[in-house]
């Protein structure tokens, strides 16, 4: 029986300890020492070869001194010379934190992946940075916004950069992106129809019994809230002799209700001959688009986060509506603030979620949130801003990948 938003399941036991998921970048593997080589061939260096808490990590000539041996691809993840851990002050996840070194502690400061050449702190999802884009001795090195960029280019140990696949490297890419889209239209369908592949859910018809009457198609267009008028109307706007134009009185009536009155007996079927049809395919991505994906991420954008936030804000409005998701929005607000507000992105996202999965608990329908917990919120914990593939996670206890 296929599993679609709004029906409710039992308890699954969905907390997954974090070493059973893998997913954004992948982390470097054995642990290898020497030297790390970034702009102008310049090698990273702890100032005045000093073991002091707080020494800043900066550029500087390449002279094989023990300031510039770092073990890389440790355990923990961490990069670590003259016996302390390459650390971003005060675990800060803005741009332009400053690179340190201070006693190791295994927080997520500490924790570096090498994808690509680039060096992502997976606190912050931000890439090791040479400031001002500076080669000059003394450089001071700090975390920023991935841009794949000289200035975030490493080489580690062994003369070569361990690279993970290139579609894990950050993009910097909006969720409008082709390829990005392709990912939001694979997760969310994995929620709402137990699939990836959600291209195979345009002919989908089926009353969840969640009070909104038939719940439909690729983002699920239901008879009782109006988005299904919506579709049809657009629908037959195209192509005016279509198999489903003749409901289009019914659905008026029922709009606002679970009623079934005037669709059955021959709604499903109908909607299941139709579903085969181009145009009523390209009228229901081009309905999800206008409706949720292009507002919600039209937002995103505004509030200054990338992919992640942008799906979670586009998550939302498919099951609540994008009024409802601008309502979570706005109580979100009363404690924290968005990027584009001077806030932090993870904070803020944290907030976001949070009150999204306040509202999924207000109905029983909705009250299974690991949409949530094993997927946006897993994603979001690693400081995969970008969602960046491979993505490993788990909807109502079933695993997913995306690679």
């Amino acid at each position: 029986m296929k599993r679609v938003r709004r029906l409710a399941y039992a308890s699954l036991g969905l907390a997954v300890p974090a070493a059973a998921v893998i997913y954004g970048l992948l982390p470097a593997s054995a642990a290898t020492a020497g030297p790390i080589t970034g702009l102008g061939g310049k090698c990273i260096d702890v100032a005045g070869a000093s073991s002091a808490n707080g020494t800043a990590v900066q550029l500087y000539d390449c002279n094989g001194s023990s300031a510039q041996q770092w073990s890389i691809g440790n355990p923990d993840g961490s990069i670590r010379a003259l016996g302390k851990c390459m650390d971003v002050a005060s675990g800060s996840t803005t741009n332009g934190a400053k690179i340190q070194l201070y006693d190791c502690n295994a927080t997520g400061a500490q924790k570096w992946t090498v994808s690509n050449g680039a060096l992502v702190n997976t606190g912050s999802g931000k890439c090791l940075d040479a400031t001002g884009k500076s080669s000059a001795n003394g450089t001071r090195l700090q975390i920023w916004t991935c841009t794949n960029t000289a200035n975030q280019t490493w080489t580690v140990p062994g003369g070569t950069t361990p690279t993970t696949p290139a579609t894990s490297a950050p993009s910097g890419k909006n969720l409008d992106d082709p390829a990005k889209k392709e990912v939001a239209m694979e997760i969310v369908s994995a929620a709402e129809n137990s699939s990836l592949d959600w291209r195979a859910q345009f002919s989908y018809i089926e009353d969840i019994g969640d009070g909104r009457g038939y719940t439909a198609g690729i983002i699920g267009f239901c008879s009782g809230t109006g988005d299904m008028l919506e579709l049809v109307q657009a629908y037959t706007n195209t192509k005016p002799s279509n198999v489903l134009a003749k409901y289009l009185p019914a659905l008026r009536t029922v709009n606002g209700t679970d009623s079934h009155s005037g669709l059955d007996p021959n709604f499903t079927k109908d909607w299941k001959t139709a579903a085969a049809d181009p145009v009523f395919q390209a009228a229901q991505e081009a309905e999800r688009d206008r409706v949720y994906f292009n507002p919600s991420v039209a937002d995103g954008k505004a509030d200054g986060v990338r992919a992640l936030g942008q799906f979670a804000y586009y998550d939302a409005s498919v099951m609540h509506g994008y009024e409802g998701m601008r309502a979570i929005r706005s109580r979100a607000l009363a404690k924290a603030k968005p990027p584009s507000q001077g806030g932090d992105e993870k904070v803020w996202l944290n907030a976001f979620l949070d009150e999204r999965v306040v509202e999924m608990k207000k109905e029983e329908a909705h009250s299974d949130t690991s949409r949530v917990d094993t997927a946006q919120r897993v994603f979001l914990n690693n400081g995969n801003f970008d969602l960046n593939t491979p993505l490993d996670f788990k909807v109502y206890g079933d695993p997913y990948h995306i690679g």
